[in-house]
């Protein structure tokens, strides 16, 4: 695919055929402006007045606009959005305030019975952009409340950002050009939210900024599952990693890891079996006793990666569906990654805390670690990747691995190559792997794929081998391709 750019507008050809032609933002600005029903306020907090900017530059603004302001003064700010209890203004909760404050006032001051057809909408952000030593690149959060019919109840959609780019000013040009994507697409994209998290980039490059939390809510998205929406994020190169709570909502990942010891176990979770859960309950226990760990700030992350996802070549969105339910039915934190190395997860945890952090895993995935070919694209090779992961402070809490013959495959006895053998000594002796010792035996024979199997086949046993809430959800929901009537008997 080829794409061909002006100043005015985006347009993408394939061969000789054109695909689609992506209008560009003046030209976006100018369609809501010259739409005589929408109407509302625009208040920005943090990196100008970027946005309302290109409504006022597109022409027609006084049909849309009726209000436009930056509270920039902490003390002002305050006044009008009252106080955080955190003190912090860079958060979700000032948006949501913002946005409800603006909408109230349009709804007091604009008579419904004079402008019967208006619509009305509240945009605001909170920034910060990047600080003058260019240590913290800046981030956001930036968000829409508004109808798309009159006297309709109020749609939003909110998301958190993180800029890239090293200067203050193109920060506030990629802001602008974003919420007027947003605002755009908000207005004529709501039927298609796939493409309206898609178009959130037009004009933009992923090198400008990084979209890693967003949320749909309102009567236009009744049918929108937040968590399908964070998997776009991360299948469409706009984030590495997106995390979802237990309730099925996404959370921003630095809000949740901020300062935390975290626990991160690794799998496909296909489904969540008994010896995922022995894992986790035996390295949670080893981890919360170590000097170093605070449990009521220890954080525990289940982890599905995007290549755990595929199937066949393509995400399985259902199947992601089944595994998310699952694992909420626990009560679990769940974080989707674009992570394959681990090395690669424990630098993105690093962004947020220096404390303790502790990866569960089996033997099969240590044996991986120290295999060169996943580092054959660091300059430093495996010993880049290596510095990357171990510097850090970090546990490996290793879960044992039973073997045909009925022996057990433990830190101590587990082959490596014999290049990484000596490496190998080095980080086990060190203290950075420990065997998980209090282990359920009859767990080692417990193997997700071959659950799924059964369930597939129709056969008995299967909910044995699984925590008992997972396996009656699994029969409720029909997850996995169960079906009650296959059942043999």
């Amino acid at each position: 695919m080829v794409e061909k750019r002006d100043s005015s507008t985006e347009i993408i050809i394939k061969g000789d055929t054109l695909i689609e032609t992506i209008p560009s933002i003046k030209d976006k600005a100018l369609r809501i402006n010259l739409n005589k029903n929408i109407y509302g306020t625009f208040s920005e907090i943090g990196a100008g007045q970027e946005t309302v900017r290109q409504f006022f530059r597109a022409g027609g603004a006084s049909g849309t606009i009726a209000k436009a302001m930056s509270a920039y003064d902490k003390s002002f700010s305050d006044a009008i959005y009252g106080v955080e209890a955190d003190r912090r203004y860079v958060t979700e909760a000032r948006l949501r305030k913002m946005l409800n404050h603006e909408i109230k006032l349009i709804e007091e001051r604009i008579d419904r019975s004079e402008n019967p057809n208006r619509i009305f909408f509240s945009y605001a952000n909170t920034v910060a952009t990047i600080d003058f030593a260019k240590k913290f690149k800046g981030h956001g959060w930036v968000g829409i409340k508004y109808q798309l019919e009159p006297n309709q109840p109020y749609n939003e959609i909110v998301l958190h950002i993180r800029f890239k780019e090293n200067d203050a000013r193109l920060q506030q040009e990629t802001l602008g050009t974003l919420g007027t994507n947003l605002i755009y697409g908000a207005f004529y994209k709501h039927n298609q939210p796939r493409k309206l998290l898609r178009y959130l980039y037009d004009h933009l490059d992923k090198d400008q900024l990084e979209i890693d939390t967003i949320n749909f809510t309102g009567p236009a998205f009744t049918d929108i599952d937040n968590r399908l929406m964070s998997l776009q994020l991360v299948k469409n190169g706009m984030t590495d990693a997106v995390m979802f709570a237990p309730d099925g909502n996404n959370v921003l990942p630095a809000a949740v890891l901020y300062k935390k010891n975290i626990l991160a176990l690794r799998g496909s979770f296909r489904p969540v079996t008994k010896v995922n859960v022995d894992m986790f309950e035996k390295s949670y226990d080893m981890f919360i006793k170590e000097n170093k760990v605070d449990k009521a700030r220890t954080q525990v992350v289940f982890e599905i990666t995007l290549s755990n996802l595929r199937a066949e070549g393509e995400i399985d969105e259902q199947d992601f569906m089944d595994r998310a339910r699952l694992l909420c039915s626990l009560g679990q934190t769940v974080l989707i990654s674009n992570f394959q190395e681990y090395y690669k997860l424990v630098e993105y945890f690093s962004q947020y805390t220096k404390e303790r952090m502790g990866l569960t895993m089996g033997v099969n995935n240590l044996v991986d670690i120290f295999d060169e070919k996943y580092y054959r694209h660091l300059s430093g090779g495996i010993l880049e990747a290596f510095g990357k992961l171990f510097y850090k402070d970090l546990r490996v809490y290793l879960y044992p691995m039973l073997n045909d013959d009925g022996s057990i495959t433990n830190s101590e006895n587990l082959k490596v190559h014999p290049r990484m053998k000596e490496l190998y000594k080095f980080f086990k002796y060190n203290g950075k792997v420990v065997d998980i010792t209090e282990f359920d035996e009859k767990n080692l024979k417990v193997f997700s794929r071959e659950v799924l199997k059964m369930i597939n086949e129709g056969q008995q046993g299967w909910e044995e081998m699984l925590p008992k809430v997972v396996a009656n959800l699994i029969k409720e929901k029909s997850l996995f391709g169960y079906e009650a009537e296959e059942v043999m008997h």
